[in-house]
């Protein structure tokens, strides 16, 4: 994983940054440290008009269909200046409370799509189970088919384009999983109970190698777990 202040790859179980000395601590201080209640697509800056709000209900609800132990968000806002959306969106991914999903979809298995109405960029924020099956360089390669349609202010599009994008490859990497899982080893939580790592998710749940309903979750549990 990447460090979201410094940007360096670090090791996910790091109690804090060695290059720059974050720690998750660092953003429950600038944002708060109490849950925040959410639902799967919240329009915070009035990005969508409620014909489209459906629109992309009905993509999410695709996506959970396709991944039954996982789920997309979308969260548009507009942010405060000098506030580094990549911090934020790690920050509200671990303390988002979706009135919207049931209980056996964990933000450790969650994908957020942040997106600044201000400044007219937008992140991708994903829990630690997804891990071994999306990469930054996944995640830079999706926004950038994105990012055409958010210059242009068509949210909606933009938007699809990120769940298209997202369902196409873990896909495929779902079906790479079931030839050699060996090469898909998910991370397990330690059991220590208390949250000492970088980054933490309000809830952990393991799964099995693949993502698309071919195999389902194996183990539950409600520690606190790290995230990419």
């Amino acid at each position: 994983m990447r460090c979201p202040r410094c940007v360096q790859k670090i090791h996910r179980s790091a109690a804090q940054c060695p290059h720059c000395g974050f720690a998750l601590s660092d953003l429950d201080d600038l944002y708060g440290a109490d849950e925040v209640r959410l639902k799967r697509l919240t329009d915070m800056a009035g990005a969508l008009r409620l014909s489209e709000r459906r629109k992309l209900e009905g993509a999410l609800d695709e996506f959970q269909v396709s991944f039954p132990q996982l789920f997309f968000s979308v969260y548009y806002g507009a942010l405060e200046d000098r506030t580094n959306i990549r911090q934020f969106g790690m920050w509200l991914l671990n303390h988002a409370a979706y009135d919207d999903l049931e209980i056996n979809r964990p933000n450790d298995g969650g994908i957020l799509l942040l997106v600044d109405l201000n400044t007219k960029v937008a992140s991708i924020t994903f829990g630690y189970l997804i891990d071994p099956f999306l990469t930054e360089e996944d995640t830079f390669n999706i926004l950038a088919k994105a990012h055409p349609h958010l210059l242009q202010g068509n949210h909606l599009k933009a938007a699809l384009v990120v769940a298209r994008q997202l369902s196409h490859v873990l896909k495929r990497k779902s079906r790479q999983a079931n030839r050699h899982p060996e090469s898909f080893k998910m991370y397990l939580g330690s059991g220590s109970g208390s949250p000492k790592d970088l980054e933490r998710i309000r809830v952990n749940k393991t799964l099995g190698p693949s993502l698309d309903g071919k195999r389902e979750p194996y183990s539950q549990n409600k520690e606190k777990g790290v995230q990419p």
